[in-house]
C-alpha cells in the first residue's frame, strides 16, 4: 500500500528548490540547487539527489550528495553552485550543467558553463570542464546563468540567461551601461556588441563531447517584449525546456518572480509564442487572483514539468523562514489541454499524493499551502527581520512562527469521513521560543517597500486569542479553537460537525499575541470513544 505525501514532497529538512525533473529508466530524478535551513543566501550546500518510483510518488529516496562544489577547478572564488540541469548524453553517460555564484548571488552573472558527468543519474558526477569553442576558449557569449539542457533526438541543446529591463526602458545610458557591466563582468564594448543585447534567454547546441560548442548561441525569444506576446510576463531567469508531442516548451521565471510561465514553438531555437502561467507559489493569477490578495509569501521560482507513468506534473519550489533562500521543493499534477495549453494550477497541500490526504490523524502543519495576514511580503534575494507568519525551525523542531492577527493558515485537500474533531498544537511565542535569525539581514532592492510596511504595520486585535476553522473561505466557521496559557506545546482542538466529503481547511487567527502551531490534528467519532 502506498503511503501518503504531501507538498513539500521531500523530508522537512531538506532544501532542494529550481527543481528539474527527469525520468531515466523506471524512476525520476530531482536535480535541484541546495539550499541551507535558515541560512544567509542562495544555494548554501552541495548537490544531492532524489528518486522515486515513476509508479509511487510517495517513495522519495535520498540518493546522496551527488557533486561537490569544491570539486570545480574556481572553488571556492566562487563557493555557491546554482541551479542545475541534467542529460543523458549520446554516449549514455550523464551530463549535469551549472553555474556558481557568490555570496547574496555576487559574480553569479560573470561565470561560465560548467559540466560534470557520472554513469548514474544520480552520480556521483566528476567535473568535466567548461563549455568552450573548438580553441579552447571558454564560452562566455551572453549572460551564462540557469542552463537547462536537452537531448533533441541527439542534438545537445543548452538554453541559459537572464534578463533586466533597463535597455528596453532606458536605452544605452552611460547609467545603464554602468550598471550592466558591474552586474554581468562584461566592458561596455562587449555590452554594445549584441545585435539586441546580452540579455535574454538563449540556445546554443554542442559537439557530442558535451562541452564544445557546435552552433553560436542566438536568442529564442526577443529581448525587447514591448509589443509581443510576453509582454506582460517577459523571461527573467530559471530556462528549462520540454518537448511534448513534437512541440518545443520553453518553461522560465518571469519578471513577475513568482510564477513559472511557458511559451510554446515549432522550433527549438526561434517563433517562441507565450502559453501562460503554470503555477504561482503565491497563487497569483489562479482565477484572476490579484497580486494584493497572494496567499503566501511569493519569491523566486524555478523549475519544469515531466510527463510520469501516464500524467504531467509541475515542480517548483516555496519559501520559507522569511527570507529566499530556505526554499522547499513542491509539485503539483497538471492537465494537458487537446491543444497543447497548460491552465494554471492551484498549489495545494496534496500535490504528489495522487488525491486528497486523508482527514484523520496529525499532519506537520508545516505543510500549509497557504499562510498570509494580508501582508506577506515579496522575497527576492531578501530576508526580512521584520515580524510576519512563516515556516521555521528551532533545532529539529518545524512550525508555523510568528503567527499574528487575521492570519489565515490554509491546506487542500483533505477527504472527511466521521470527522468529529480539528485540533492544533500549538503554543504562544515569547523571547525564548521565537526564532531570531542570526544572519546577515539583506533587502534587495526590490524589497525595501515591503520592508517598509512590515517595519511600520500596526495591528488592533482583541486579548482573546483563538482559531475560527473553516471548510471554505467564503464559509461561516465550523468550529473556534481557544488558545490556552503557555510556552509549551499543548493540544487544543473543538468539536466540529463536518459532512462527509473532501474539503479544503483554514484557520484564522485572533489575537493580541502572537502563537506558534506544530500540528493540526483530526479525530474521528470512533477515535473519541
Amino acid at each position: 500500500m502506498k503511503k501518503q505525501v504531501y507538498n513539500p514532497y521531500l523530508p522537512l529538512n531538506e532544501y532542494i528548490p529550481d527543481g528539474e525533473p527527469h525520468v531515466f529508466g523506471d524512476r525520476v530524478y530531482v536535480y535541484g540547487s541546495h539550499d541551507k535551513e535558515g541560512g544567509y543566501t542562495f544555494c548554501m550546500q552541495d548537490y544531492v539527489v532524489y528518486s522515486a518510483p515513476v509508479n509511487d510518488l510517495s517513495d522519495w529516496r535520498y540518493e546522496g550528495v551527488s557533486y561537490k562544489a569544491s570539486q570545480d577547478p574556481d572553488y571556492p572564488n566562487p563557493s555557491f553552485m546554482y541551479a542545475p540541469d541534467c542529460v543523458r548524453g549520446n554516449d549514455g553517460k550523464y551530463y549535469l550543467f551549472y553555474c556558481m555564484g557568490g555570496d547574496y548571488g555576487y559574480g553569479g552573472y560573470s561565470g561560465a558553463i560548467k559540466v560534470a558527468v557520472s554513469d548514474n543519474p544520480a552520480g556521483p558526477f566528476d567535473y568535466h570542464g567548461a563549455v568552450h569553442y573548438k580553441d579552447g576558449t571558454v564560452m562566455m557569449r551572453y549572460i551564462c546563468f540557469d542552463p537547462a539542457v536537452m537531448n533533441d533526438d541527439g542534438v545537445i541543446r543548452v538554453y541559459y540567461g537572464t534578463q533586466y529591463s533597463y535597455e528596453e526602458e532606458s536605452g544605452f545610458t552611460p547609467e545603464v551601461l554602468e550598471r550592466e557591466c558591474s552586474m554581468f563582468g562584461r566592458t561596455e564594448e562587449e555590452l554594445k556588441s549584441y545585435p539586441d543585447s546580452i540579455n535574454g534567454p538563449v540556445m546554443l547546441t554542442l559537439e557530442d563531447d558535451m562541452l564544445t560548442v557546435k552552433e553560436e548561441p542566438r536568442h529564442v525569444i526577443p529581448y525587447r517584449v514591448k509589443g509581443t506576446s510576453f509582454e506582460e510576463h517577459p523571461f527573467f531567469e530559471g530556462s528549462s525546456i520540454r518537448k511534448i508531442n513534437d512541440i518545443y516548451y520553453f518553461i522560465y521565471s518571469s519578471w513577475q518572480n513568482h510564477e513559472l510561465c511557458y511559451a510554446t514553438s515549432r522550433y527549438p531555437d526561434r517563433d517562441f509564442v507565450f502559453g501562460g502561467t503554470i503555477v504561482s507559489n503565491g497563487d497569483v493569477g489562479y482565477k484572476g487572483r490579484p497580486a494584493s490578495e497572494k496567499l503566501n509569501m511569493t519569491g523566486t521560482t524555478h523549475g519544469s514539468v515531466e510527463f510520469i507513468n501516464g500524467d504531467y506534473y509541475v515542480f517548483f519550489h516555496r519559501l520559507t523562514h522569511k527570507s529566499d533562500y530556505s526554499r522547499q521543493s513542491c509539485a503539483e499534477k497538471i492537465l494537458m489541454n487537446d491543444d497543447g495549453s497548460i491552465d494554471q494550477v492551484e498549489i495545494t497541500s496534496c500535490g504528489l499524493n495522487g488525491g486528497p490526504l486523508e482527514g484523520c490523524g496529525s499532519y506537520p502543519a508545516v505543510i500549509c499551502c497557504n499562510l498570509t495576514n494580508g501582508y506577506m511580503p515579496h522575497g527576492s534575494n531578501t530576508v526580512y527581520a521584520a515580524a510576519f507568519p512563516n515556516v521555521t525551525n528551532m533545532g529539529e523542531e518545524r512550525f508555523i512562527g510568528e503567527i499574528d492577527e487575521n492570519t489565515l493558515i490554509g491546506y487542500k485537500y483533505f477527504s472527511f469521513e466521521s470527522v468529529s474533531e480539528i485540533g492544533v498544537v500549538a503554543r504562544f511565542e515569547n523571547d525564548d521560543n521565537r526564532v531570531v535569525f542570526d544572519g546577515p539581514v539583506r533587502i534587495d532592492e526590490r524589497g525595501e517597500e515591503d520592508n517598509k510596511r512590515l517595519s511600520s504595520r500596526i495591528v488592533k486585535a482583541d486579548p482573546d486569542c483563538h482559531l475560527d476553522v473553516f471548510l471554505s473561505l467564503s464559509g461561516e466557521p465550523v468550529g473556534r479553537i481557544d488558545i490556552q496559557e503557555g510556552i509549551c506545546w499543548q493540544h487544543m482542538s473543538t468539536l466540529v460537525k463536518v459532512p462527509d466529503g473532501v474539503y479544503p481547511v483554514y484557520f484564522r487567527y485572533h489575537g493580541d499575541r502572537k502563537i506558534q502551531i506544530k500540528d493540526i490534528v483530526f479525530g474521528r467519532l470512533e477515535d473519541l470513544g
